[in-house]
């Protein structure tokens, strides 16, 4: 909440002192001001955790290209060998099937290790994106609190009820939007 919003509460709070009519407008402001904040909290809330996410899913990815790097470095290796052993006078021979035989059982090792790591990176990112539709729905709600909370104040100007009602009406849909962040799966 800024300090713009908590004068103006304040400017409400004095003036529903003055004039008991307008009592109900300032406590509606009052509880508006603190549903905006609390929303305002979810969402930077939901954003960091949709930024640690991130991160977490980016190294898992990074992970995933030391691994990936390291069979095709194998592979590469594995057809030296395989050219080198149809040479007619490749020394070793027994050596050489000794090491395409280690090589062979890194390569599908690393290939397994590839997938499990892989799923976990997209299972991050499908984390990912839920935390940043609970963001935006947070958000969402927050806006459309604060402009209740404006047009609720104009009331306290105007004396017409009809912008209290306004807008309690938009803090009820303000109220909803955030309230359905919390059934993001």
């Amino acid at each position: 909440m800024s300090e713009n919003d908590l004068e103006e509460l304040q400017e409400s709070a004095e003036h529903g002192r003055e004039q008991r009519e307008l009592a109900p407008v300032s406590l509606t402001m009052a509880i508006l001001a603190v549903l905006v904040a609390i929303s305002g909290l979810l969402g930077h809330r939901s954003h960091t955790e949709e930024t640690v996410v991130q991160n977490q899913a980016t190294d898992q990815w990074n992970f995933y290209q030391a691994k990936h790097g390291r069979r095709t470095l194998l592979e590469t290796k594995l057809s030296d060998i395989a050219l080198w052993e149809t040479e007619p006078q490749a020394p070793n021979r027994e050596l050489a099937q000794k090491q395409s035989d280690d090589y062979h059982a890194q390569i599908t090792k690393l290939k397994n290790d590839e997938e499990g790591i892989m799923d976990k990176a997209r299972d991050l990112e499908a984390e990912r994106d839920r935390a940043a539709h609970r963001a935006d729905r947070f958000d969402f709600g927050e806006a459309l609190l604060e402009i209740s909370l404006v047009i609720t104040s104009i009331t306290l100007l105007t004396r017409r009820r009809a912008f209290w009602f306004t807008g309690i009406v938009l803090g009820i849909a303000g109220i909803a939007a955030a309230a359905s962040a919390f059934l993001v799966h």
